[in-house]
């Protein structure tokens, strides 16, 4: 397995998006299956439907990441435009896909209708297929970036048909410590600073029942380094006068 960081970035593509008439449920579904395949999503963009802005965010993502994932944009109507957006940032022509456009024909539908649902036929030069499980219209990729429907269901049924070359896969630990975050953020900052850059250590306040808690979170490929990350960061909250709770692992301890 490739031993490097292997990182992507998602546009999330849709004024919808933007205007808050939508609410975008795919950033976290996508996050979940690449660390399963070892890929960290290291920026993700919510971006309008504008040409230039679509084609220079995916110029500036392909050349900083090893995978791009865009959502959206690839329907029907006159505002999806990410496949001319995508071909013209590769410097190709849209052309019409002849699986793609048989497959949408299966559908019977006025001919206005079929005119508009046509526009999905057309992909980059040279793109390839991402299969849609639902039956509908597939996604395309070119070089390394992936563009996929924006609805929820039909992105779910296009990601894991997709094989990803992906790095070691991130792992987590967490425990709760019954104390506000300021009473040991200065620790933490000194663990992680002793660390590096790997593993990573978040933490995240609550409140409940009228007590406050911060849930310490480490991230990492290396699982000895998080075990003794783990292990100073509970002895941290132990010099702090309380104990440690909830300790929890996602690999076997």
């Amino acid at each position: 397995m490739n031993e490097r960081r292997v990182t992507a970035c998602v546009l999330i593509i849709g004024n919808e998006i933007l205007s808050g008439r939508t609410q975008d449920l795919n950033l976290q579904y996508i996050a979940k299956q690449l660390n399963l395949c070892g890929i960290s999503i290291a920026q993700a963009h919510v971006i309008p439907d504008l040409h230039d802005v679509i084609l220079n965010a995916v110029n500036d993502a392909r050349a900083k990441h090893d995978y791009v994932l865009t959502t959206g944009g690839i329907g029907p109507t006159h505002d999806d435009i990410t496949a001319e957006c995508v071909a013209a940032a590769f410097g190709v022509p849209l052309e019409m896909n002849d699986y793609i456009a048989k497959r949408i024909r299966q559908r019977p539908a006025a001919p206005d209708v079929m005119e508009n649902r046509l526009r999905m036929a057309y992909i980059p030069k040279g793109a390839r297929l991402i299969d849609n499980l639902t039956g509908g219209p597939p996604g395309f990729s070119i070089e390394n970036v992936y563009c996929m429907a924006g609805i929820p269901s039909v992105l779910q049924a296009m990601l894991p048909t997709i094989q990803f070359e992906g790095g070691s896969v991130v792992k987590s630990c967490s425990v709760t410590a019954f104390m506000g975050e300021s009473e040991i953020s200065r620790d933490l900052g000194q663990i992680q600073e002793r660390f590096g850059e790997e593993p990573s250590l978040g933490s995240y306040p609550f409140q409940k029942n009228g007590q406050f808690g911060t849930t310490l979170v480490m991230r990492g490929t290396n699982v000895e380094q998080l075990n003794k990350m783990m292990k100073e960061v509970k002895q941290a909250i132990r010099l702090r006068g309380q104990e440690p709770q909830n300790e929890s692992y996602d690999w076997d301890d």
